[in-house]
């Protein structure tokens, strides 16, 4: 039986790490999900003079090793490493998720805003 794996691009903070992994796991029916985190990735990401060489990396050995089929982008409420507003967390998600789609053409990039309940919800 083949599982199904997804690669997600998620801040480190821990409070967002379950939710978007439950949410992956309920809505897209995935076995695992891969997690790449970095403080704020949704900012780092949407800055395109941010060096993405490391992350890409990581996301290659995803889908090439682990068979992952979809990639998720992160932002979330309350964030230390992106400390801006909701709706600069959107634009930054769409942003990243844009960036990924030029690096991985091959990928569906799905974004997600974890909001003050920490519930996650798609964009």
């Amino acid at each position: 039986m083949t599982q199904k794996r997804a690669v997600c691009l998620n801040c480190i903070d821990g409070r967002v790490q379950l939710p978007v992994i439950q949410w992956i796991k309920d809505n897209f029916e995935m076995d695992y999900v891969d997690m790449i985190t970095e403080p704020g990735i949704d900012g780092f990401l949407s800055d395109s003079t941010n060096p993405i060489d490391e992350i890409s990396r990581k996301v290659r050995i995803s889908i090439e090793k682990n068979n992952a089929s979809i990639i998720f982008i992160v932002g979330h409420h309350d964030c230390k490493g992106n400390p801006v507003c909701e709706s600069d967390h959107r634009d930054h998600i769409l942003l990243a998720a844009s960036r990924l789609k030029r690096e991985f053409p091959e990928m569906t990039g799905v974004g997600l805003w974890v909001n003050s309940q920490w519930k996650a919800e798609r964009l």
